[in-house]
């Protein structure tokens, strides 16, 4: 990570949306996160906001993570990022993802309260 990445980081400016954490070769890396420039103005040329990101782990807690990940279905989700003590940390869970019998009710649930609502909306008017 560079200097310009903290500074954004610090300043609250990165989005989780859709990132993941992977361990390969015994290291763990940040995929999909997006930190925004921290000088647009000042930014390098070759700068990729959602590159990967080397996390920084302590041998014990990669070997567990990689025994929790081989379950089926398992995959690594970072939930938050803070400051402390000068150092960025990272904060991630162990998540399973959704079932396609999951995803259809959630698309139901979604889709019968945009109909009711629209029908709330039409009753005010």
């Amino acid at each position: 990570m560079s200097g310009q990445e903290a500074k954004s980081i610090r300043g609250g400016h990165i989005s989780l949306q859709g990132a993941y954490v992977v361990i390969q070769g015994g290291q763990a890396f940040l995929l999909n996160a997006t930190v925004s420039p921290y000088q647009v103005n000042n930014t390098p040329k070759d700068y990729e906001p959602t590159r990967s990101r080397k996390l920084l782990l302590h041998k014990e807690e990669i070997d567990s993570l990689i025994g929790a990940t081989k379950q089926k279905g398992l995959t690594l989700v970072p939930i938050r990022v803070y400051n402390k003590s000068g150092k960025i940390k990272l904060e991630f869970v162990l998540g399973r993802g959704k079932r396609s019998f999951d995803k259809r009710e959630s698309i139901s649930k979604r889709e019968s309260d945009r109909r009711l609502r629209r029908e709330i909306r039409g009753k005010l008017e």
